[in-house]
Order: C-alpha cells, then structure tokens, then sequence
C-alpha cells in the first residue's frame, strides 16, 4: 500500500515522498545474495575458530607444554620420534608462557576482526565491505609468494592454492558488488534534488 501525496494534508506531503522514495531502494537492498552469505559465513566460522585458538592458548599457558604434547601424541597414536614430530617438540619446549599469552591475545584480536568484518556485512555496511576486500587482498601477495617458494620444493599446497582462490573471488566478488549489496550514506536525498 502507498500513499497517494494528491489525497493528504499539505503538512504530510513532503513525509508521503520520503517513505514513498525510501521503500524502493530499501528493498533494491534486501535482494538475495548467496554468493555473500557464503562469504558472512567463512569471516564468521574464521573468527570463530579463532576465538577457539585463543581461548585454548590462554588455558594452556600455565601448562607444562612439552608433557601435554606427548600426552597428544600418545593420544593419537603417532610415533613421536618421526622428524616433524621430534622438530615440533624441539620448538615446543622453547615457547615461554609469556610468548603463548602474547600468541594468544594476537589471535583474539585477528578473530575479533574476522567478527566484526563478517557482523558487518550481514548488516550491509559499506565500511564492512571495504574491510573484507582489504583484509583478503592483504593475503593474495602472501599465498602467491607461499605457492611459489613451496611448490618448487616439496608436492603443490593445495591447501594454501584453496585459501588463494578464495581470497580472489572475496575481492573480486565484493569489488564487482559493492553498490549494489550495500548502503552509501554519501547519496544525496530525493527531497534535496527536487527542489
């Protein structure tokens, strides 16, 4: 139902144009995007995991780290005496419970960026979308210099070439979107441009 601006007091005209001009481009926003729900879900399960990762270093802190790594070991069943294994160990047992803290915080604030990046976007913020295309473009540099130094020595990482592809099409994805999937509050109103 719209309001008819002909049929209304002189004093409610100007309100009539508002709401009238305002629900079109509120539901020209609301359309669906799988493509970006995708994305709100990767930068909110990545903050997730590493709200997870934090929370554990903070616990294990205090902990005698080398005990509770061969107690992992054991655990799994996995011969602790196979060089990544023994090498791990090695750089365990050099960690400080000063160097876990530090580690810790850095990984709480890395997730509290992935959670603010990925709560902004579900609300369709413009500042949230550049955040997302400069932090996954930040990335694309590193796991290009990664896929070239580690596939001339050992066998492709796949998993490093996964996390590439993914950073791509994030840019390319919001860069080739952005005006159409989120709010600019620069956008000069209708009432303004009428008179």
């Amino acid at each position: 139902m719209s309001l008819n601006p002909e049929k209304l007091p002189d004093d409610l005209v100007p309100a009539a144009r508002k709401t009238s001009s305002l629900t079109p481009a509120a539901g020209a926003l609301k359309k669906r995007a799988p493509t970006l729900y995708a994305i709100i879900a990767i930068k909110l399960l990545k903050g997730l995991l590493f709200v997870g990762l934090a929370v554990m270093a903070y616990t294990l802190s205090d902990n005698d780290l080398p005990a509770e790594y061969r107690h992992l070991l054991h655990l799994l069943r996995v011969n602790p005496e196979r060089k990544f294994f023994a090498d791990l160990a090695l750089q365990i047992g050099q960690l400080t419970e000063a160097n876990v803290l530090w580690a810790a915080a850095g990984t709480l604030v890395y997730s509290l960026f992935s959670l603010v990046e990925g709560t902004g976007l579900l609300f369709r913020v413009s500042w949230a979308c550049w955040l997302s295309i400069g932090e996954s473009a930040f990335f694309i540099p590193i796991e290009v210099y990664e896929l070239v130094h580690r596939a001339n020595r050992e066998r492709f990482p796949w998993v490093v070439f996964g996390i590439l592809v993914i950073n791509v099409v994030i840019v390319w994805y919001l860069l080739q979107n952005r005006h159409r999937l989120f709010r600019h509050h620069h956008q000069p109103h209708q009432d303004a441009t009428e008179n």
